[in-house]
Formats: structure tokens, sequence, C-alpha cells
């Protein structure tokens, strides 16, 4: 089997999308991530839900997490909203120089070689693309069901 076998659909944001267009796919399609391109459609990097939630919650909050305990629920979400939304998707992205690599394989990839990539990057998904033609993107979780599966279809 290879990637492009296993690559499915996969919500795409833009660089200049709001970011809380990006948060809000995440939350209501239960991603891991989603994937950043640029105006043309080449894939940019993975933006993890985790990168989403470090820019919404102020800085002072995460260096000093007991501070949390002063905002309400409601409160709390406030502030996280109004964080993203005056954002676009390049603006929440860590600088280019501190991104990792883009977790992309080739559509002749096997389910092998995606794996070893999302070990090495530590990334819940991977762009499946050939030609920065995207097919579409394979989350550890649906990696995980093949493998799960060719193994037991065996023994």
């Amino acid at each position: 089997m290879r990637a492009r076998d296993l690559a499915q659909d996969y919500p795409l944001v833009r660089l200049s999308d709001n970011a809380l267009v990006a948060a809000r796919l995440i939350a209501e399609q239960q991603r891991p991530g989603v994937v950043v391109v640029d105006d043309d459609g080449s894939p940019v990097t993975v933006l993890p839900g985790s990168q989403v939630l470090r820019f919404g919650v102020p800085g002072y909050v995460q260096e000093d997490p007991s501070l949390a305990r002063v905002y309400d629920e409601q409160g709390g979400a406030d502030v996280c909203v109004r964080r993203l939304s005056d954002r676009s998707v390049k603006e929440v992205l860590p600088p280019r120089e501190k991104r990792y690599e883009l977790p992309m394989v080739s559509g002749d990839a096997t389910v092998l070689e995606c794996a070893a990539l999302m070990a090495r990057l530590h990334t819940p998904l991977i762009v499946v693309a050939d030609d920065d033609r995207i097919h579409g993107v394979v989350t550890a979780s649906h990696l995980l069901q093949v493998i799960l599966n060719a193994s037991e279809s065996r023994g």
C-alpha cells in the first residue's frame, strides 16, 4: 500500500486566513492540526492544535500556570478567542527558521516510510503530495490502523 492510497481529504488553511478559522476547523472536526498552504495552494507547514493553543494562551499564563486560575472559564475562553481572532494563520506560526521540516511524502511512499517520518518529526499527520499537488493527509491514527490490521491479518 502506498501513501496516495492512504491519503484522506483534510482541511487546508491559507497563510492569510484568520487564525480563528484554523482553530474552529481543528476543534469542530476533531483534528490534531491543519495543513497550511500558500496562495498557490502549495503546502507550507502543518499547524498543530497545540501551536494554536500556545498562541491563544497569554505568555505570562504559560510561564506561570497558576495565573490561569485567575480567569473563570468564560473569561479564559474570551482571552483565547480574542488573541486568535486578531491574527492570521501566518502570525501564529513559528518564524520560518524555528519551524520543523514540512512533514511530506510522495504518493509512492510506503507505509513504513510514512511511519518513519511521523516518528522522526513527532508529527500526528503527514502531507501526501507530488509536484505540489496535494493528494491528502495521512494521520497517525489512520496509519496505526493500517499497520495493526495488516499485522492481524497475517496471524
